[in-house]
């Protein structure tokens, strides 16, 4: 497996995210079976695994943390704080929480799920509207001082935020959505992180599983999966928008790969500091995803699917409304 870098932390250049192995797309995946994947993709060569308290709550750090266990130095383990959660119950109370004090309390506890004594990437989840975010990195900048955090990130924040949060304690890598079907970072952010030396993790790097091609108009969910409450998921929307999927598949098949390893290998030529963590719950899909890192889009290739995308209009926010709120962009 290739490695990257974010900011000076060095990772390979697919990681694997979790969350959806703890619900979110669906009932949970079987514990032995989850354990089993993550380890698979150590032996592959990956090294970034990325979790959150928020994922469960609790549930995906435990899995995690099992899994990774017997590999722990050769792994480097994503987690985030800043939803406002009950510790004891992991009840949700709604809303956000980066305080301080309940940074330190969520890192205290997430290293005890995780089975470590470093949390290497502790990622604010969500911008706190409450807390100045100098306050948040002063948080970070002294758990990284105390050895219990390696380096700092955020999530889904505005670039003014990600600027007065470096200040205070240099940001290591930033994670937000972004793949060909959601380009808003290209804006503000992308430039930001490169002006400062800051790596880019994009989640949902696969559209939540649209530019897979496996996912059309008359795909139904399982009732728990929050596809069913996304704008960019209802019939009409997706049927509008298979015009991005019929594109992807025409630079797959010229290229030999998949749809899914054409929508990963764009996002890595789009910076060498960006690292796509694409999730899965089985083996031939984290094989699939990994073989992104192989097929190679030449400068005239990204030029032939930015004009053909930049003619196509998507529908549909990525997100409801009353989640985007929560985003700090």
């Amino acid at each position: 497996m290739q490695k990257r870098n974010l900011g000076n932390l060095e990772v390979s250049a697919l990681g694997l995210g979790c969350m959806g192995m703890s619900g979110v797309y669906g009932q949970p995946g079987d514990t032995a079976g989850m354990i089993a994947l993550i380890r698979a993709a150590v032996d592959r060569g990956v090294t970034l695994f990325d979790t959150a308290e928020a994922y469960g709550p609790f549930v995906n750090e435990q899995l995690v943390g099992e899994a990774l266990a017997p590999v722990r130095d050769r792994v480097v383990i994503a987690t985030k704080f800043g939803f406002d959660i009950d510790m004891e119950t992991g009840a949700r109370r709604g809303g956000t929480n980066s305080r301080p004090e309940h940074i330190r309390a969520v890192a205290e506890a997430s290293l005890k799920r995780l089975r470590t004594d470093r949390i290497d990437l502790f990622y604010q989840h969500r911008v706190d509207p409450n807390v100045p975010i100098e306050d948040v990195a002063g948080a970070v900048k002294d758990l990284i001082a105390e050895g219990k955090v390696g380096h700092f990130g955020l999530s889904e924040a505005a670039a003014t935020t990600i600027r007065r949060a470096h200040a205070v304690q240099k940001v290591t890598a930033v994670q937000s959505e972004y793949s060909l079907w959601w380009r808003g970072p290209e804006a503000d952010i992308v430039p930001t992180l490169e002006e400062l030396g800051i790596g880019f993790v994009p989640f949902s790097p696969l559209g939540a599983g649209f530019l897979t091609g496996k996912i059309d108009q008359n795909t139904k969910f399982d009732s728990s999966d929050f596809r069913n409450n996304v704008p960019r998921f209802t019939p009409d929307a997706l049927k509008a928008n298979m015009a991005l999927v019929d594109l992807v598949r025409q630079v797959a098949a010229r290229k030999a790969a998949t749809p899914a390893q054409v929508a990963l290998a764009w996002l890595l030529a789009q910076k060498p500091w960006i690292v796509p963590i694409p999730g899965t719950r089985k083996l031939d899909r984290l094989e699939e995803n990994l073989g992104a890192a192989s097929v190679e889009l030449t400068a005239g290739d990204l030029a032939k699917i930015d004009a053909a995308a930049s003619q196509i209009t998507l529908q549909g926010a990525r997100l409801p409304e009353n989640v985007l709120k929560m985003t700090g962009l």
